[in-house]
């Protein structure tokens, strides 16, 4: 019955915004086509499509806002003024009583609120859709004391969520029968997309161990902070973090009136985001102002705060190769290599043209270069890239459109700050480092010292392998020796032929030497 209600509720709201019109006119159905004009006598909608669906969205609560959001990013399938329109959504949501975030935390650290914290404040600070954050003091292990930030989840977020979800995938499954436009969207491969999204979200550990991996990860930078996890008080439903203190981002004049750097702080920005892509693979993905301050404590003075962990992205080598070969062809005007880049990734049909996608690449790049390098945008680049690839069937990887939204974020927050700001001259001398270390004899060292073990094991080996593999004269015998090879490689967890190994591990060690020897020579031990 509850969902029956629900489902009369959205149905309400999608006539009262014109949504039906919209979707109706997309029909290739020309007597369905004919029933939204029919349903548009009487119901005149002054806004744009764009701003009809945000303020639906806005009327269907939290979680259609959340998936709003979502959805912006998807700037690859979406209109842009759709798009633009969806990037206005906030989580504008009034927090949930304090008792029952005392009853959810007492619940999770089974222990009663005064045994947890010296001092909790029932007024939270902050509150969004999935949770609110509240000031606390608590003792350490050390018997100090120590001011913390406590997120805690919505009471009964689950079961809400479930049942918005249920009706977000028939929907979509509607959108896409209804009209080619509605299936060219993938709407249920996003809502798809959205319900993991919000499901990880509601694991505040799975958050706490990503704000611990970046903060290990970005600790020898010097440009950022991020808040420690207080472990022994982080549940499922509850975080005890930290508490950072400094100036939102987004209030500009504090910042330059406390002697902030602005151009500094802008540069950092960059240097902070394209080190933890290309060095790290692991990036914080929800980097709005909302989430950000700038520190102007004396000993960290100027360095950015990083809150907010629910999303993260990874790349993989070959995603930040992509990655960092398509910039550098870009920038060389060498569009070929970005065509062919395209091919080589496996994302484009076999049977594509390399000059259609080349030319088409091109159409879109040229015109960038009228500007100065600092008016052009990578986040944009990639944008136009993934639209022009979507009229040659590419199937365009989720973790590239999360980084692509994360990269126009950057853009657009570095050049409020400093708005003279040259993305490509703060990024590439990072590309330049990361694709030097992927070739050069760092990398090889790199590979031979995660391997040790396993050469130490086979090493010693060499010599009989050898000599019983060159004296084998029968087939019968080359056939018993390559089992007790392949024996041998299997419980080292090696898939290749045993001569290819061992072939492999000679001119390996042989070469390690020649590397080690060129090092010494060079003063470099």
């Amino acid at each position: 019955m509850k969902r029956l209600f629900r489902s009369l509720f959205i149905l309400r709201v999608v006539f009262q915004y014109g949504l039906d019109q919209l979707l109706l006119e997309l029909a290739p159905v020309p007597w369905l086509k004919l029933l939204g004009k029919i349903l548009s006598v009487g119901r005149r909608q002054t806004d744009s499509p764009g701003k009809r669906i945000r303020l639906a969205l806005e009327s269907l609560g939290p979680i259609f806002v959340k998936f709003g959001q979502v959805l912006s990013t998807r700037r690859d399938l979406l209109p842009t003024d759709i798009a633009d329109e969806l990037a206005l959504l906030q989580d504008k949501v009034p927090p949930f009583d304090a008792q029952l975030a005392i009853q959810t935390i007492e619940k999770a650290l089974q222990k009663p609120i005064s045994e947890i914290f010296v001092s909790f404040d029932v007024k939270p600070v902050a509150s969004a859709s999935v949770a609110q954050v509240h000031f606390a003091t608590l003792l350490d292990k050390s018997g100090q004391l120590k001011e913390v930030a406590v997120k805690v989840l919505r009471p009964n977020m689950l079961p809400i969520i479930e049942k918005d979800l249920s009706l977000m995938a028939l929907m979509a499954a509607a959108l896409e029968k209804l009209s080619v436009d509605g299936k060219r969207l993938k709407p249920r491969e996003v809502v798809e997309e959205f319900s993991r999204t919000i499901r990880d979200e509601l694991d505040l550990v799975r958050e706490a161990a990503s704000s611990a991996q970046l903060r290990r990860n970005m600790e020898d930078l010097q440009l950022v902070l991020i808040p420690e996890m207080y472990w022994d008080y982080c549940r499922t439903e509850v975080m005890v973090m930290e508490r950072m203190k400094g100036i939102p981002i987004s209030q500009l004049d504090k910042l330059k009136h406390a002697g902030v750097d602005m151009k500094k702080l802008a540069s950092d920005g960059v240097t902070i985001f394209f080190t933890q892509v290309f060095r790290d693979g692991y990036f914080h993905a929800d980097m709005h102002p909302g989430n950000i301050m700038v520190s102007i404590e004396p000993e960290t003075f100027g360095r950015y705060i990083s809150l907010d962990f629910g999303i993260v992205g990874t790349l993989t080598e070959v995603d930040k190769q992509y990655l960092v070969q398509n910039f550098s062809a870009f920038f060389s005007r060498d569009y070929k290599k970005v065509a062919l880049l395209h091919v080589q990734s496996g994302w484009v049909p076999a049977n594509t043209r390399v000059e259609e996608l080349e030319a088409a690449i091109r159409a879109v790049c040229e015109p960038y270069f009228d500007r100065p390098l600092k008016e052009i945008s990578l986040g944009l680049i990639l944008l136009r890239l993934f639209q022009t690839s979507r009229r040659f069937q590419v199937e365009i990887q989720p973790q590239l459109v999360l980084l692509q939204k994360t990269l126009l974020n950057i853009e657009g927050l570095g050049r409020q700050i400093d708005p003279d700001l040259d993305l490509w001259v703060t990024a590439k001398p990072i590309l330049e480092r990361w694709t030097k270390e992927q070739i050069g004899p760092q990398k090889f060292l790199k590979e031979v010292m995660a391997n040790a073990s396993t050469y130490a094991v086979l090493l010693p080996q060499l010599p009989t392998l050898l000599h019983s593999f060159l004296s084998q004269n029968s087939h019968h015998k080359t056939d018993l020796l390559s089992q007790e090879i392949h024996a041998l490689l299997l419980e080292q967890k090696r898939h290749h032929s045993a001569l290819q190994k061992i072939i492999f591990l000679i001119l390996g060690f042989v070469a390690g030497l020649i590397v080690m020897q060129f090092i010494m020579s060079f003063g470099m031990y």
